[in-house]
């Protein structure tokens, strides 16, 4: 029996500084598989479990650890607290092996982090951006593209990854908890 082809791809749009949250909902294909409210919450609960606490400041009021309380821009913190509590797992690829070693059979999709430069280049940071294969065909579902890009191949999306990582980007591979490195 063939795979039922999905008529539409979800795609979220960037909106303030919530990359991550886009990402992950782009990479489950659900509009709130994470809402704005999930993940400040674990952002909160990764202070509370923090062994080293900040000293309380009015900045640290708004510019918590893990996240910005006025934009929403998250860190990778909270990416895999996110991720383990859907059962996922979360591998980072180590930078130092080129795209051919990583496995794509088993994947569910692939988070990057990479440099982004806005407003004329005065402002640099960072932007989460998921890849997901569906339908046996990978996108690129960056929340800054107006649609999802289609990769031919994968030897394609391994083009674009050792491209993210000559760029500084960061390469972080989702699969099921269950599967084994």
């Amino acid at each position: 029996m063939e795979a039922k082809i999905k008529s539409e791809i979800y795609h979220e749009r960037q909106r303030l500084q919530l990359c991550l949250l886009h990402a992950l909902n782009n990479l489950f294909q659900e509009k709130d598989a994470f809402t704005r409210s999930n993940l400040d919450k674990i952002a909160e609960e990764l202070i509370d479990y923090d062994p080293t606490p900040e000293k309380w400041t009015l900045i640290s009021a708004v510019f918590k650890p893990h996240h910005n309380l006025i934009t929403g821009n998250y860190d990778v913190n909270v990416l895999i607290a996110a991720l383990e509590r859907r059962g996922k797992k979360v591998v980072w690829h180590d930078k130092r092996n080129g795209s051919n070693s990583i496995g794509f059979d088993g994947l569910m999709g692939i988070l990057l982090n990479v440099s982004v430069r806005r407003y004329g280049g005065f402002w640099k940071g960072r932007h989460w951006v998921a890849l997901r294969e569906i339908d046996r065909v990978w996108y690129n579902l960056d929340s800054d593209l107006k649609t999802p890009q289609r990769f031919r191949d994968v030897a394609e999306v391994r083009m674009f990854l050792d491209r993210v990582v000559l760029d500084g980007g960061e390469v972080l591979l989702v699969m099921d908890g269950t599967q084994h490195d």
